[in-house]
């Protein structure tokens, strides 16, 4: 059983790879902490970081409130400031993926020394890019459409499937099907980070922003629309996320 620390009235699992200066992992859609020990340790191992790699809330071991319809980033980064406070590791570099890219960039905002830096991967900060609005509702629509033909689990395995790079299999695909309440509380907080471009001008610490060659066109947009306005930012296309954070230390 993986240990665990009290965040915003719910329980956070947990995992620790490496010694050194702290490193939060913030999963993104449909992930939980086993599916990230991989990049932990490789990161344990490149970094000779403490990495912490934990599963949000909604995402077992981790629980969830009764009931749990929806989550906000606020929500989300107040779960994470936590944690980093119960395992005493502020000043940590942050590295989100995805969903987990706006929690971190939450923190950045409203928990400025909370961390050093944030490795940022796949941000889907779409306010600032309107052609994001197509594939948006494009995606929604997919989802609904095998929601209603089979359940929440195949709306999980609708969103999976259309990821770039291939769905995941075996059971960290299992996992995420199980996992769907906190898939769609996830999905419907994607929309909850009220940012200002002033606000995004005014972040002190250094942020990398990663893509990769398979990140979709609109999720590249929003990546180099913040790009263009954090202050202190690597931009990093090649999806090496090991790199960034070893740019940045």
């Amino acid at each position: 059983m993986s240990p665990s620390v009290t965040g915003m009235g719910v329980e956070l699992s947990y995992e620790e790879r490496g010694q050194g200066a702290p490193l939060l992992l913030i999963p993104g859609l449909a992930q939980d902490h086993d599916g990230l020990l991989p990049l932990a340790e490789r990161l344990a191992v490149a970094g000779g970081a403490r990495v912490i790699a934990y599963s949000r809330r909604g995402y077992a071991p981790s629980g969830a409130p009764e009931p749990y319809d929806g989550t906000t980033v606020a929500e989300q980064a107040e779960d994470a400031a936590a944690l980093l406070a119960g395992l005493d590791a502020a000043g940590a570099v942050a590295v989100g993926l995805g969903f987990g890219a706006l929690i971190a960039l939450d923190l950045l905002l409203r928990h400025p020394g909370l961390l050093r830096s944030a490795v940022l991967v796949d941000p889907p900060l779409f306010a600032f890019v309107p052609e994001a609005t197509r594939a948006l509702s494009d995606e929604r629509g997919r989802i609904q459409e095998a929601v209603f033909a089979d359940g929440p689990r195949a709306g999980v395995a609708a969103w999976l499937d259309a990821q770039p790079g291939g769905a995941r299999a075996g059971a960290e695909r299992e996992r995420a099907l199980e996992h769907h309440r906190a898939f769609f509380a996830d999905y419907a907080g994607l929309a909850t980070l009220p940012v200002t471009r002033r606000e995004l001008r005014a972040i002190a610490a250094p942020v990398a922003i990663v893509t990769g060659p398979a990140t979709e066109p609109h999720v590249v947009a929003a990546a180099e629309a913040l790009a263009g306005l954090v202050p202190d930012v690597l931009r990093v296309v090649d999806g090496d996320v090991v790199g960034a954070v070893a740019a940045l230390a």
